[in-house]
């Protein structure tokens, strides 16, 4: 039964929780360890959710405070990424596709949670501003910094002027 429920949970929120970790922090294995974090929370808590909306912000919830108590933490705060040390040997190009997703990883984080929260977990402005403790008027400055941002980074060639 628990190895069912484990399952159920990895097939329904690992790739939201993976997102939305590596859209905060920017690294896919402190992503993965947040994944694993928030869906034992799930399976352990034995909380019960009316419907699966529910459920789902929830998870994400969890999934915003654990990635912000990871940040906070001493160990994440004073490590440094490998790739800072490559340049001492060897000069790694940088990459000129010029995609959307690498300009979205450019932008700040506070523009690239609510973009990722807006355009690919459909979340309105103001449940985004419910999960994140922000008030709607600055969720929806922070998408439309981001959307001129991203503008700006892709030379105005946006389709509708939205990601």
């Amino acid at each position: 039964m628990e190895l069912q429920r484990a399952e159920d949970l990895v097939r329904t929120y690992a790739d939201t929780i993976l997102r939305l970790g590596y859209t905060w922090l920017g690294d896919l294995d402190d992503a993965k360890d947040i994944c694993q974090e928030v869906l034992l929370k799930l399976l352990t808590d034995g909380r019960t959710f009316p419907d699966g909306g529910q459920e789902r912000a929830w998870v994400i919830r969890v999934t915003i405070n654990q990635c912000k108590n990871w940040r906070k933490s001493a160990w994440f705060r004073r490590r440094a990424p490998l790739e800072e040390g490559l340049h001492l040997s060897v000069e790694l190009p940088e990459p000129e596709d010029g995609s959307l997703l690498e300009q979205v990883n450019r932008l700040p984080a506070k523009y690239r949670q609510v973009l990722y929260l807006r355009y690919y977990e459909d979340y309105e402005v103001h449940e985004i501003a419910a999960l994140l403790g922000q008030s709607p008027a600055l969720v929806s400055t922070h998408l439309a910094r981001a959307k001129a941002k991203l503008r700006q980074q892709l030379g105005g060639n946006c389709y509708d002027g939205s990601p």
